[in-house]
């Protein structure tokens, strides 16, 4: 029921095999970035907040080489198609839509003067897509890096966040926050990301209890009604902060929102709720961790959780029901605390709990999930991990 998490030594393996299977050459660069998980702080990175994700022992591994040609071409196991486009040249959108990715973190190194050559590379991924664990994140952040390796450049890691960042905005439209590449690029082992961003600095919070761990419950939908709406939720912040006469939402109070709330009208007041809130619960859970109490941790993510549900509006019927089996167990079954965790609308929760009872907590959730949902849930568990680092280069 609880799913071994791929070693990160066979992905590389299998990703060198890959290479060799699809262009015939062996790999001199080897790239791996992780996906993240966000244990509490939500939809508010794009608010000047505070988010605390950590990157997971999931990773995208990217393989390869120069080829000596202006063109990259790039393969995955997912898509029998190769990616083929000019790397000597400006960047532009293309299908497959997943090259797009690679495509903007290559117009970001361009537009920091570096000449990119042609390449050939392959790309294996043990992150579960469309599970909100930024996939997307964890492959721009492992296109960064093994560009690094390529260009022999070591780039700071703030700004190759950054340029990820930029990368999704321009090349896929997702107006995203830079909590995930933040959490794939600074992830260390045993440290969780506490970013603000707002001043976009990150500081590593530790989680180095072995008897704690975290449960990530894929629920394995993915509902299209999210289609537009994360642009829609942002435009509902911004509209928020404007009617109150703010320029941050770090200046705004709940007692602002509640003196505000005919002006804001619905769901805007909620909206705001939900980022005045949020901010306060992640400075709290920071503090709570700082201080060893992870029992404080529990009414936190639960009111975390009920406000991305009713005031923000981004949960779903298949979070809640994971959410809801979680907090049944309890304190008396292992549970410290549980929600659902990245944009919504699907994806994944998290679950805070005892290590030793780790095992038993995951089979009564895909047991209890899969009876309300007849759904059969992926289930894993993960502690903070390295973040985008280079596996191997040769010269």
């Amino acid at each position: 029921m609880l799913q071994i998490n791929p070693n990160l030594a066979d992905l590389v393996s299998d990703a060198s095999a890959g290479l060799r299977s699809r262009f015939n050459v062996g790999a001199s660069i080897i790239a791996a970035a992780p996906g993240r998980v966000n244990l509490i702080g939500e939809h508010i990175d794009y608010c000047d907040g505070f988010v605390m994700p950590f990157a997971i022992d999931r990773y995208i591994v990217i393989s390869g080489c120069a080829n000596g040609g202006p063109e990259a071409r790039v393969a995955t196991e997912l898509d029998e198609e190769i990616a083929v486009f000019d790397v000597s040249g400006p960047q532009r959108e293309a299908a497959p839509k997943w090259s797009n990715y690679l495509r903007g973190v290559i117009a970001g190194f361009q537009a920091r003067g570096y000449s990119v050559p042609g390449f050939d590379a392959y790309i294996l991924s043990s992150i579960p897509g469309g599970a909100g664990l930024s996939s997307s994140a964890a492959l721009e952040c492992a296109m960064a890096t093994f560009l690094e390796g390529l260009l022999d450049t070591v780039m700071d890691t703030r700004e190759k966040a950054l340029l990820c960042q930029k990368a999704e905005h321009d090349f896929a439209h997702v107006p995203c926050g830079i909590m995930d590449q933040f959490a794939s690029a600074f992830g260390q082992d045993n440290r969780l990301v506490l970013i603000d961003c707002q001043s976009g600095e990150p500081e590593l919070v530790p989680f180095v209890n072995p008897n704690l761990t975290v449960l990530i419950a894929n629920t394995m939908v993915h509902h299209e009604l999210s289609d537009g709406g994360y642009s829609a939720r942002r435009k509902h912040t911004e509209d928020g902060l404007a009617i109150i006469g703010k320029s941050s939402w770090r200046d705004v109070t709940e007692a602002e929102v509640t003196a505000a709330w005919e002006q804001l009208g619905d769901p805007v007041n909620r909206r705001a709720r939900h980022v005045v809130s949020e901010i306060a619960r992640t400075k709290a859970a920071a503090a709570a961790l700082e201080r060893n109490d992870f029992a404080a941790m529990g009414p936190l993510m639960a009111a975390s959780h009920d406000s991305l549900r009713d005031d923000f509006e981004v949960s779903c019927q298949e979070l809640d029901i994971m959410v809801e089996i979680a907090r049944r167990m309890g304190a008396a079954g292992g549970v410290i605390g549980a929600r659902m965790t990245g944009g919504g609308f699907g994806g994944s929760t998290v679950t805070l709990c005892e290590s030793r009872k780790a095992t038993e907590i995951a089979s009564t959730l895909v047991a209890e999930y899969e009876a309300a949902t007849g759904i059969t849930p992926q289930i894993f568990a993960s502690r903070p991990s390295r973040g985008a680092h280079l596996v191997a280069v040769a010269r």
